[in-house]
């Protein structure tokens, strides 16, 4: 269980140092895969659907990432993964 733990709290900052930027329509979004928003850069006149967007581009980006990393920690569990599914 310690173990477990150990592993969790090492995928998280993993995950807070993994930095995903993102630029549509003129809105730049630097995100962590901790799906924390660390830079939201946009010009005065962008739409709220473009800066909408851009975010959820961002979030979606940061989602993949996160999956992938902890896709490679669950592997480390024998197992386990089995009952997940």
């Amino acid at each position: 269980m310690y173990d477990l733990k150990r592993k969790a709290d090492a995928l998280k900052k993993e995950l807070e140092l993994e930095v995903i930027d993102v630029e549509t329509g003129g809105v730049r979004v630097r995100i962590n895969a901790a799906q924390k928003i660390q830079r939201l850069e946009y010009p005065a006149d962008v739409s709220p659907d473009k800066l909408k967007e851009a975010i959820n581009k961002a979030l979606d980006e940061a989602q993949k990432v996160a999956a992938k990393q902890m896709q490679g920690m669950m592997g480390g569990l024998g197992g386990l993964q089995d009952l997940l599914k």
